[in-house]
């Protein structure tokens, strides 16, 4: 078997106008699709970040692609070592291979040892939005909880904080605490975005109310510095993302929880060779997600499915997009939960009208690349970029 064609398609859609450290989200999300067909006619998917920088390093391996073969999977890895580049190829040629042989990628990746996968919604401040008003105050998030909980069941929920001033963001986590009840978990994610000591003020204060406090502060001395002085786990996606930061992590005890993210990670075989070597040195792990579609959530779903030392829910932007490029209605959450599709590859049809609209919206949106800090000066002109903020 050998890919015959690959077309790279960066797309955009609607993204609400969603808070976090470094300002707000632009009115699209940005993402690049990567579509391979192989001579025997199956066709596979791969999706990763968005923007002309990431569709121009897909591009660039184009002759390196094309005539290769699908199952050779870690020979391609070795000729494209960048695994942001390569994470969405892999996707893809799985989507491919498991196709060919009548195989779900989860089997692929050595069978399910979980099914449905848990996921934790993602909470956020926001600025005024059509579907959802605006969400400035602690009473705003904990309704926005509530209606999480309401319409799919999440039983765990995530904050992205490092937005408001750190008190308020305690006030938020003791409102949902006080009125959610003692059975759900919560986080707190400030994106790095607070000094050493008002981590350690704001961690030790919540002892009790999260499950985690993920990046509270940039870099992993600063991070080791936290731990040492709280008793509530640290998570990141931020300081330990490569397989080269493990050994200064590990020697630094800078954290308890490493959440994945395959995109950048590598594939899904690396996601499931880092979770291997956090359970050799005790970590947890659990999943990070962002403003991404139906691809990218399948097989998010199969590398779950398939990855023995997932100690916890998995981080789910998936509900804050309305318009997604798979065939039929979105996926749906039952009881904070979503099904691995059953299917043979990702197990999922791609609506490729949705993906020419999207495809259409990305040329004419006028953004290549994410912004967050540029678009807040529309909402607050002054606005600067600053870490920390307090």
């Amino acid at each position: 078997m050998k890919i015959t064609d690959m077309q790279v398609i960066p797309v955009a859609f609607p993204d609400p106008p969603l808070r976090n450290s470094t300002g707000v989200h632009e009115p699209y999300a940005l993402r690049t699709l990567v579509r391979l067909a192989a001579d025997d006619g199956f066709v596979g998917w791969g999706e990763t970040y968005g923007g002309a920088a990431a569709a121009e390093k897909l591009e660039a391996v184009r002759e390196t692609v094309i005539g290769w073969d699908p199952f050779l999977q870690e020979s391609l890895r070795l000729r494209i070592p960048d695994p942001r580049t390569f994470s969405p190829l892999e996707v893809a040629c799985l989507d491919i291979t498991g196709q060919a042989l009548g195989q779900p990628v989860s089997t692929l990746l050595g069978g399910k040892v979980r099914d449905p996968v848990e996921f934790a919604a993602y909470l956020f401040y926001h600025f005024d939005c059509p579907q959802y008003g605006e969400c400035l105050a602690p009473e705003g998030v904990l309704e926005q909880a509530r209606r999480m909980v309401r319409e799919h069941g999440f039983r765990a929920l995530k904050l992205k904080g490092g937005v408001l001033p750190p008190d308020q963001e305690i006030e938020t986590i003791r409102v949902m605490r006080q009125e959610l009840g003692p059975e759900f978990r919560l986080r707190l994610d400030p994106n790095a975005i607070w000094s050493v000591e008002t981590s350690i003020r704001v961690t030790n204060a919540l002892e009790g109310d999260l499950e985690y406090m993920e990046d509270p502060t940039w870099g992993m001395e600063a991070m080791a510095e936290v731990n040492r002085h709280v008793n509530v786990p640290l998570s990141t996606n931020m300081c330990l993302t490569a397989f080269s930061h493990f050994p200064e992590g590990i020697r630094l005890h800078a954290v308890d929880v490493v959440l994945s993210d395959h995109h950048y990670w590598g594939g899904l075989r690396a996601t499931q060779e880092m979770a291997r070597i956090c359970e050799t040195w005790g970590l947890g792990v659990s999943m990070h997600s962002n403003s991404h579609l139906g691809v990218s959530l399948a097989a998010m779903l199969h590398a779950a499915a398939a990855t023995p030392h997932l100690a916890y829910a998995c981080d789910t932007h998936y509900v804050w997009i309305d318009e997604d490029i798979l065939e039929g209605e979105k996926p749906r959450f039952q009881d904070g939960c979503m099904a691995v599709p059953e299917g043979p590859g990702l197990g999922i049809r791609v609506d490729e009208d949705r993906v020419a609209r999207m495809a259409e919206a990305y040329r004419t949106c006028g953004f290549t690349k994410r912004g967050d800090a540029e678009y807040m000066k529309k909402y607050v002109p002054d606005w600067q970029p600053l870490r920390p903020r307090w």
